[in-house]
């Protein structure tokens, strides 16, 4: 028996790739995306594989039908990938109250809330799988993504305790944290409606970077990030964070030499103080 899996965010990018590859692979999919008719084509590949529902993930309602359609479309939930998100361009000075709410509300709320539904069904076949896509920079940080960054920061929080918290239950999690991708996730990026001229020279370049990644050839295949998580899925262990792209080791290689750093000097700040 194939696994049954829940995919959020499924109208483009990474999220479409990983539905279309467990599909292929003779796996059933729930694929979901606010605006469901962005998947017809992809439901017609597989007619026997994928089914389709509307899914905000801020919306708890919505968040509960999709668990329920996939028990009764799929029977379970084997598989949840936490990929559905948007970005918000802006630094911390520029980004308000409601701008940040609305960022952790997708990042961080709906997929903890997604996770707490698929989890009684989990626990009671006593397997599965929470798989949640990060970030490099949930590990890190760069100018401009201020918000982005806090969500996935606290998307990886969360997605520690939970591991430590199910893995005697037979699930586990996974942190996918992808580098650069050509996917719509630069072009599609909001900015923050407050605007600070000084940090233009500091934030200007990462804009300018980011609303670059559509279309080029140069960044990561997004098939090539469904057949990781595929591999993932499969494995009988993995870590608990996965960087993937070669970009994403480079990135995080350098901040944890970074974090290192900071880590002993702090030290001749704190010895010896009473």
């Amino acid at each position: 028996m194939g696994r049954r899996w829940l995919v959020t965010g499924c109208s483009s990018g990474l999220g479409r790739a990983v539905a279309a590859a467990a599909a292929a692979a003779g796996d059933s999919v729930l694929a979901t995306a606010r605006k469901p008719a962005a998947l017809h084509d992809l439901q017609r590949r597989y007619p026997d594989r994928i089914a389709t529902a509307a899914l905000d993930v801020c919306d708890p309602g919505q968040c509960e039908a999709a668990v329920a359609h996939a028990v009764d479309r799929l029977g379970g939930v084997d598989v949840l990938v936490n990929n559905a998100g948007t970005g918000l361009f802006g630094a911390v000075e520029e980004v308000s109250d409601q701008e940040l709410r609305e960022q952790l509300e997708t990042l961080a709320i709906g997929p903890w809330r997604l996770a707490r539904l698929v989890l009684p069904l989990m626990r009671s076949q006593g397997s599965g799988h929470i798989v949640n896509v990060s970030s490099v920079v949930g590990r890190m940080a760069l100018p401009g993504l201020a918000a982005y960054v806090t969500a996935k920061h606290a998307l990886e929080g969360m997605s520690q305790a939970l591991a430590a918290e199910v893995g005697g239950l037979g699930i586990r999690v996974t942190v996918l944290e992808p580098g650069q991708f050509a996917s719509r996730y630069g072009s599609s990026l909001a900015e923050a409606r407050s605007r600070v001229a000084a940090y233009d020279p500091v934030t200007g370049p990462v804009r300018e970077a980011l609303r670059g990644m559509e279309g080029n050839a140069d960044l990561g295949d997004p098939d090539r990030f469904a057949e990781v998580v595929l591999r993932i899925v499969a494995a009988d262990r993995t870590p608990l964070r996965v960087p993937v792209g070669p970009d994403a080791y480079a990135y995080l290689g350098a901040s944890d030499e970074a974090h290192r750093e900071d880590f002993e000097t702090a030290r001749t700040f704190t010895l010896g103080a009473s």
